[in-house]
Order: C-alpha cells, then sequence, then structure tokens
C-alpha cells in the first residue's frame, strides 16, 4: 500500500507512462536519448507543478491562520533553545526561497524578536518545508525525505543558537534595528473565502517565482539523466572522489534556485550514481546559501554577522553530507 501511495500518487508515475504512451504514439522513440528527455522534462515538469500547486495551496490555507503579528507573538512566549525550536518549525511552513525569505527576516527582526530565532527561521525556511518533504518522499522515499527535513531542522536550531550565543545584534544593520515595526496590531479575522483567495494568490505568486527554476533543473536534469555519461558522474561526485560532498556545496553556492528546483537535478544524479550526501549538499547550499540571497541578505547584516551565518551553514551542510554518505546503505 505504502509503495503504490509513494510511486502512483506522490511519484505519479502512472502519468510517465501515459507521457512514454503518447510520445511513441507520435513516432518518437523514448528508448533513445533525445525521446528519454523529451519524456523525462515534460513528465517531471507537469508532476512537480501539480505538486507544488497542490502543496503550496493546503500550506497558504494553514499559514493564513498565523499572519506575521500573531506568529511574532507566539515565538515572542518561548525562549531559549524552545525559541530556535519554534522558529525553525515555522520556517517549514513557509513555502519560500531564500530571497523570499530575507524580507521576513528583516520584519521579525525589526520587531524585536531574538536574532537567534530569526536566524533560525532563516536557515529553515528555504532548505526545508513541507512541500520539499512531500517531493522528497516522491523521489527519494520517505526515510531519506524524513532525516532530511529532520537534519535542516537540527542545522537550523544549532545556527540560531549559536548566533544567539555570540550576542551580535551590533551586526544588525541600523535602518533594521532603528525600526519601530514592533507595534501590536490585531490581524482582523479571515472568512473561509477570504483564505481560499489567499491561498490561491499565493499559489500563483509562487509559482511565478520559481516555475522558470523548475523548467531549468528539470531541463538540467533531464540532460544528466540522459546525456551525460555516469562515469563522469561517479568522478565528480561519487565515492571515489572524497572531496565530493566540499565540490557539491561549493558548486550549488553560486547557483540560484528553490527546492522545488534542485530536486530533480538530485533525481538525474542519484540515477547517475552520485552518492546521496553529496546531493543532499548540492540541494541544501543552493536553497540556503545562493549567491543572490546572500547578497540581498548583506544589505540586512554586517560583513562579521554574515561571515559567520555562511560558516555555520557551510559546516551543517557538509557534515550532513559525510554522514549521509556514510551511512547511505541504511537509506537507499
Amino acid at each position: 500500500m505504502w509503495d503504490f501511495i509513494q510511486t502512483q500518487i506522490l511519484g505519479i508515475k502512472w502519468l510517465n507512462t501515459l507521457i512514454g504512451r503518447l510520445l511513441s504514439a507520435l513516432g518518437l522513440d523514448i528508448e533513445s536519448r533525445l525521446g528519454g528527455s523529451i519524456q523525462f522534462f515534460i513528465y517531471d515538469v507537469i508532476k512537480i507543478t501539480i505538486l507544488l500547486c497542490l502543496l503550496v495551496f493546503v500550506i497558504s490555507y494553514i499559514q493564513s491562520f498565523f499572519p506575521r503579528e500573531r506568529s511574532r507573538k507566539i515565538i515572542g512566549r518561548f525562549h531559549g533553545i524552545g525559541a530556535n525550536i519554534v522558529g525553525a518549525l515555522l520556517g517549514v511552513m513557509t513555502p519560500f526561497c531564500s530571497c523570499s525569505s530575507i524580507p521576513i527576516f528583516m520584519g521579525f527582526t525589526s520587531a524585536g524578536l531574538p536574532l537567534g530565532v530569526t536566524f533560525s527561521f532563516l536557515i529553515s525556511s528555504p532548505m526545508v518545508d513541507l512541500g520539499s518533504l512531500v517531493l522528497l518522499m516522491s523521489i527519494f522515499g520517505a526515510k531519506i525525505a524524513i532525516v532530511y527535513v529532520m537534519l535542516g531542522l537540527v542545522i537550523a536550531v544549532i545556527g540560531g543558537t549559536v548566533i544567539e550565543k555570540l550576542h551580535m545584534e551590533d551586526q544588525i544593520a541600523d535602518f533594521i534595528r532603528n525600526s519601530h515595526n514592533s507595534v501590536d496590531i490585531e490581524a482582523p479575522d479571515l472568512t473561509v473565502e477570504d483564505r481560499l483567495v489567499y491561498s490561491k494568490d499565493q499559489v500563483v505568486s509562487t509559482l511565478k517565482k520559481v516555475f522558470l527554476y523548475i523548467l531549468i533543473g528539470v531541463g538540467i536534469g533531464a540532460l544528466i539523466h540522459n546525456w551525460i555519461p555516469e562515469g563522469w558522474i561517479h568522478i565528480v561526485l561519487g565515492s571515489r572522489n572524497p572531496f565530493g560532498v566540499i565540490l557539491a556545496t561549493v558548486i550549488g553556492v553560486p547557483m540560484y534556485a528553490s527546492i522545488f528546483g534542485t530536486i530533480p537535478v538530485a533525481e538525474a544524479l542519484l540515477a547517475k550514481g552520485a552518492l546521496l550526501g553529496t546531493i543532499l549538499s548540492f540541494m541544501m547550499a543552493v536553497t540556503t546559501l545562493s549567491l543572490p540571497s546572500l547578497i540581498m541578505l548583506r544589505k540586512a547584516i554586517k560583513p562579521k554577522l554574515l561571515g559567520i551565518f555562511i560558516a555555520i551553514c557551510t559546516v551543517g551542510i557538509i557534515i550532513v553530507g559525510y554522514g549521509f554518505n556514510v551511512f547511505q546503505n541504511l537509506f537507499i
């Protein structure tokens, strides 16, 4: 039963079969490189788009009960590591890329939330969310997906805790520290219709932001899946390269994509023999340490704090990568 749920409902494998039959009926050889690439591209674009829209709609509906001010009040009731855990869990509920998370991080910081809590949110929001959990389950299985999300939360909580202990409030940009956005304003009650409209708008907004990256990610995945020799992947990202995790992390930093755009690349790399931990390190680096998001974040925090943030995330991602590689047989 679970295998059916994972392959036919979450993975939508029936759609892949249907697309293959349609392409074959049109005279395309799906066993060829070109035909296989076209089938992979069409299937993954449709699958990820369907899951993305459904997940963002459901998550946004839930999120409509927790606007920013209410979230701030909830987090404000907690202290110490408990507050960091709540901040990280709040990030799980936000289906945003890193650049979309930064304005919320700035709002929470200017509202007076502890710095460690806001950084726990900033790390977890792009790295792990409910949408990524379901998508990862559809491709890698429940075990890998759950462990990935749990380790992402651990990195977020530890990162926020370390930054909190360093007392680096003076490293926040002056315009944020001196703002007065912490006025308590009660959000108006929303009707069911209001929440449905809000959820629909969030789907449209998110799709506009990430659809290009889905196309790019699936295109790269199709290229890797059908055109790049397995031997190359083994040499660069396989067990023969002890620096594969570090290389994957470094490669991921200049890129910019949401987790929805990186998953098809990860799927293709795994099929070609790349190590699991190396792939997950690449995904974490792309979503959390992308160069555009770091440039945006530099406007909100000073270089010293930015450097510590990068160092904490990088070390955590590399540890997760090597850990998954060592215990890969337990997951696959």
